[in-house]
């Protein structure tokens, strides 16, 4: 089986760098406006994880998640397929045609990794540490894609990417020590980092993905992959189910349809305009926002040790990763 950095290597860096030059056009505030919704319903999620945590455990909110996100996917993907076959009548018999082999298992896995795995650890994170510390944590995605395009795609080591991982993981064993409310789990951090590792993955191999497909195709298909890989706690899912008061249930599902199938969309979406690094560097308001979400709606106060341990994080990741 090909390893994942021989995976990554699959679309030659040439096709990379025209599809980004292609797409950098001047008219770019459609491409900000989906930015902005990206980071409004990501920061949410962290604040839905939380509350919903307490009624479902980590692969039964996944599932119920991931089964309302591929759902509501599903419906818009048939909608803009018959849209376009309404628009171009001639052109009603011809189909958008879907990935095969490799590519498709690509996008499999994509979809395990990210729709999968990361919501799962993100979720048993989301039990131990606040919906601060979580956000925090997995912020530093955005250095681990650039040591990643280091050690796998082969881009050279900079002085200012080492100062920049030094001065983030200064800020992440600040929050570790402290914890962002005052209160520190190590299991808890340890889930989220590992919620941050899968986030990177994701992000190199959609990016590398979205040069040889549309946004709203492979997210659909990795939502498909991610539910099915799931699948193993649907008895779980159902016995939360008739348990869970109907807030919680509210909450999965808006977990599903929001920050997962429309922010994954807009997300997609800026991806295919913007360069991976450009597109990440986006998310850095995530934090503050989930940050400023969780105190209002869930009273976790930060805790000013962990507040400069977050101010390390979001300026070694800026400093590691701007131009």
């Amino acid at each position: 089986m090909t390893e994942p950095a021989a995976l990554l290597r699959t679309v030659p860096d040439e096709i990379v760098t025209a599809y980004a030059r292609r797409d950098e056009r001047p008219r770019s505030w459609p491409i900000v406006a989906a930015a902005g919704t990206t980071v409004l319903l990501w920061a949410s999620a962290f604040v839905g994880i939380r509350f919903a945590g307490h009624d479902y455990s980590p692969g039964a909110m996944a599932l119920g998640r991931m089964v309302a996100a591929s759902a509501a996917l599903s419906v818009f993907v048939a909608f803009t397929a018959r849209l376009r076959r309404t628009r171009a009548p001639h052109a009603a018999t011809r189909r958008r045609s879907l990935p095969r082999g490799g590519t498709l298992g690509l996008v499999a896995l994509w979809g395990v990794a990210w729709f999968g795995g990361y919501n799962v650890a993100l979720n048993a994170a989301e039990r131990l540490v606040d919906a601060g510390t979580a956000a925090l944590l997995v912020a530093v995605a955005p250095i681990l894609v650039a040591v990643a395009a280091v050690l796998v795609l082969g881009e050279r080591l900079t002085r200012r990417l080492g100062v920049g991982v030094a001065v983030a993981f200064a800020g992440v064993a600040l929050i570790a020590a402290s914890g962002f409310t005052g209160h520190v789990d190590k299991v808890g951090v340890a889930l989220a980092v590992l919620s941050a590792l899968l986030y990177a993955f994701g992000v190199l191999l959609q990016k590398r993905l979205l040069a040889r497909m549309d946004a709203p195709t492979m997210t659909w298909l990795g939502a498909l992959a991610g539910t099915a890989a799931l699948l193993p706690f649907a008895p779980t899912l159902l016995t939360e189910l008739a348990a869970a008061p109907p807030p919680a249930t509210l909450g999965v599902l808006f977990l599903g349809v929001f920050p997962t199938a429309i922010g994954f969309l807009t997300w997609g979406y800026v991806l295919s305009h913007w360069t991976a690094g450009r597109t990440t560097a986006a998310t850095y308001l995530v934090p503050p926002v989930t940050v400023l979400l969780s105190w209002t709606l869930l009273g976790e106060v930060p805790a000013p040790l962990a507040l400069l341990g977050g101010a390390l994080c979001l300026t070694g990741v800026v400093f590691a990763t701007r131009r």
